[in-house]
């Protein structure tokens, strides 16, 4: 299974509308892999971008209001480009529309995973984008590469394909005649680059440093990762067919689908702790898996309940896990730096979350 998220400048021409030439090509190269077997999830922007191009302001919005008007204006007519495209080529599309709360009810996100997989079945595409015109800031995702990551996760895609208006991941500024393409990106290193060139587009949210965080973050989860630029020619299919292209973060071994769930809840947990150098080493070693003991943990940071999520910190303040308690802060206090007790967080509720620098 493939997700493929393709950006707002991806889709967008010069004067922000549709650019239906591209979105041509892309919904062929779509239609070809599916043709081979392929099961294919779209996170597709632009619906922001056609409704700003369809109707001009006649009051002064704010900025939410402004994204929730012209979200509602522009999604059916960028999914009506969709249904027309796809179907000149025998297929059929579904849109699903989601907001960040929709991922954080355990419930709730099986039964979202529950309908992809019926659409899939059915041979039908699913297009996700976010649902704007409900969402306030506190409930949007950072963009669409975000919500592309975490349905990558959630369906346990084997590739997510990120469709971008430049080349890849550069060492510098692209502009600048010393940066060059990094080819490769293995999850467990953190090289140091200079995101000059992820400053937020004329049409999209995104930038290349949240690209780079959710694709690092992704590839260790056990999926790969491609970021280049969807507006060449057959880059999808050349992709598939095994072309270097791109920025190409290497996939790590496979987790459990409940850690990849887990693995992107860092900002909805309940409750924290902190914890001493020597639980820190023993849950970053890659070599052993291991549980958070009481006997490593310091001081609680915030209360939590049993089965809530909760994020672990160092002592310098950097969260390095997060994972569901088995107990309450209630119990945990009994225990407090004391061998021979259950584990906080087992390890198979357990997700490291730190990046090394």
């Amino acid at each position: 299974m493939i997700v493929i998220k393709i950006g707002t400048n991806v889709l967008s021409a010069d004067d922000g509308s549709i650019d239906l030439d591209t979105l041509q090509s892309i919904v062929r190269q779509i239609s070809q892999l599916k043709a081979k077997g392929e099961k294919i999830i779209m996170v597709s922007s632009g619906a922001v971008g056609a409704g700003r191009k369809e109707v001009k302001l006649t009051k002064p919005l704010n900025r939410v209001a402004k994204r929730q008007l012209w979200a509602a204006i522009g999604q059916p007519i960028l999914l009506q480009h969709y249904m027309r495209l796809f179907a000149g080529h025998g297929l059929h599309v579904a849109q699903i529309l989601a907001t960040k709360e929709d991922f954080r009810d355990r419930k709730h996100y099986l039964h979202m995973r529950n309908c992809f997989n019926a659409l899939l079945a059915e041979n039908v595409i699913p297009i996700v984008n976010e649902n704007d015109t409900i969402a306030v800031d506190e409930l949007m995702f950072t963009d669409n590469d975000e919500l592309a990551g975490l349905v990558a996760g959630m369906m346990s895609a084997h590739s997510l394909y990120i469709l971008t208006n430049v080349d890849g991941v550069f060492s510098g500024n692209p502009a600048e005649e010393n940066a060059s393409l990094i080819r490769q990106v293995d999850p467990e290193q953190s090289p140091n680059l200079r995101f000059s060139s992820s400053d937020k587009s004329s049409f999209g949210r995104g930038g290349m440093a949240t690209k780079f965080r959710i694709s690092r973050r992704l590839a260790s989860l056990g999926i790969e990762v491609f970021i280049f630029n969807g507006k060449k020619d057959d880059v999808i299919l050349r992709l598939h067919e095994g072309e270097q292209i791109g920025t190409h973060f290497l996939r790590q071994s496979n987790i459990s689908s409940v850690k990849k769930w887990i693995a992107y809840q860092d900002r909805s947990a309940q409750g924290s702790v902190i914890v001493n150098e020597g639980a820190k080493a023993a849950l970053l070693n890659q070599r052993k898996a291991a549980s958070l003991l009481p006997v490593g943990i310091t001081k609680i940071g915030a209360q939590f309940e049993k089965g809530d999520l909760i994020n672990v910190f160092d002592t310098q303040g950097n969260v390095i896990a997060l994972g569901k308690a088995q107990y309450g802060s209630d119990t945990l206090g009994k225990h407090l730096g004391h061998n021979g007790q259950k584990p906080l967080i087992h390890y198979d509720y357990l997700v490291i979350t730190y990046e090394r620098s």
